[in-house]
Parts: C-alpha cells; structure tokens; sequence
C-alpha cells in the first residue's frame, strides 16, 4: 500500500506533535497511534511502526536531557536494564493475555494521577530526599512500569513521572530526563519484538520520524529552560486527556 505524498505530511505533522509532547509530559501515542490506522495500517503494523517512530524521538530527547544533566546515567543503568527485560517480556505477553481489564483500570489511575498532581501544587518543584533507593527503585518501578509499556503502554509516562517526583524526590524537570531514559529503555524492547514480528514500515515511520525529531527537540529545549510551569499544565492535562480517550475505548464501544 503506497500513500498519497499528503499523507506523508499530515503523519509527519502528527509527529511533530506527538514528539513535542512526549518530550514534556508523554502521551504522544495518542495523536500517532489514530494517525497510523488513519492511513490504512493494519493494527500490528501500527503499532510497530509507532514504536519505531517514537523511539527514535525518545532517543533525541534523551540527547538533550543527557547534555543538559538531567539524567544520572550511574544510577540508572540497573533500572534501565531491568526495564529493558521487563518490557520484552510485557510485549511477549500480550500474545497469551487479554489487556481488557487494563483497559477500564488504566484511565481510572490516570484521573488519580491528575487530580494529585493538581491538589499537591508543590510536587516536583525543588528536589527532595529520596524515600528509597535507587536499587529498590528500579527492582519495583523498572519491572512493573517496564512490563506494563510492553504489554498494554498508554499513560505510562504519567506514572514514570509521579514515581520519580514521589519515591525519588526529583522535581519535574528531573523527572522528565529519568522517565524518558526509561521510556526508551521498553520502547527499544518492544521494537526489537516488533521487528521479529515483521510490524515495522519503514517509510510511514522515516515521515513520522522526521516530524519527531523536530517536536522532541522543541518540547525538551521548554523543559529545560522552563522546567515545572511547562511540565505541570501539560502533564495534568495529557493524563486527563488520556483518561477520556481510554474510558471511552473501554466503556463507550
């Protein structure tokens, strides 16, 4: 199936935003997502051809994040790793479980997400004293966030952020460079079983990657500069976003 030379725009433009998102507050999955079946590929490819796309913008605004030190790449190596096999083996699962139960949980935790995020309005804007360690950190966050990227993925740059904010102490500019270094972590995962399972197309994803690196470029260079009075409106209103598009995949079908 080849596409009409504005497809390829409006995909590459869908990436841009998404990138842009992703950057600050994650979420961008669903702007490509729609945007891929939009152009006729079947949900498999996708899927894949998303995690292609958004790896590659994850990538570049782990770059930014690392230059900027905003990612301890000491400390993170074993929840990196650990996130890594966890995601492989959420996205290996998804061929024996039904993700249906995720799916009316998921936008539930989100709302949860939001409205604390709102009501606590000094959460992540300094650093505070970590609650645990980074090992633990890893060992819980990096397995059960990394296993739910692989297997089901939506809202889990919310999660990754309240984590990081709560147990960690990190404030929200922080938090953004960890969550990404972990985002990429399962999103390599998941492509690596995307390609074996031959979901990719590669020229869908190369006009999606283009529009990626741009947003992704743009939404970290706000976070640094800008830190929490950019994160925090979009991070509240991404979750929130997120939480609608959910329940209403799970409840008004």
């Amino acid at each position: 199936m080849i596409l009409e030379w504005w497809q390829y725009l409006l995909l590459a433009l869908a990436g841009a935003a998404a990138g842009f998102i992703d950057a600050i507050a994650g979420g961008g999955g669903m702007l490509t997502v729609p945007a891929l079946l939009w152009a006729g590929l079947p949900p498999q490819v996708a899927l894949g051809t998303n995690k292609l796309q958004s790896s590659c913008g994850t990538l570049l605004a782990v770059a930014h994040y690392t230059r900027a030190g905003l990612i301890a790449w000491r400390s993170l190596r074993i929840a990196f790793v650990i996130t890594f096999l966890a995601s492989g083996v959420g996205a290996c699962a998804v061929a024996i479980m039904d993700p249906a139960v995720l799916r009316r949980i998921v936008p539930v935790l989100l709302v949860a997400v939001a409205i604390y995020t709102m009501l606590n309005r000094r959460l992540g804007e300094h650093p505070r004293a970590a609650r645990i360690g980074m090992a633990a950190f890893a060992l819980i966050f990096g397995a059960l966030l990394g296993f739910y990227d692989g297997f089901f993925g939506p809202g889990v740059g919310s999660f990754w952020m309240l984590a990081c904010a709560l147990t960690l102490g990190q404030d929200l500019r922080t938090a953004a460079g960890t969550t990404k270094a972990l985002n990429l972590a399962s999103n390599l995962a998941a492509l690596i079983a995307f390609a074996f399972a031959k979901c990719l197309r590669f020229d869908v994803g190369g006009a999606m990657i283009a529009g990626q690196l741009v947003g992704a470029r743009l939404g970290s260079g706000l976070v640094i500069a800008h830190g929490s009075r950019v994160i925090r409106p979009l991070f509240i209103g991404v979750a929130l976003a997120l939480a609608l598009r959910l329940a209403w995949q799970a409840f008004g079908r």
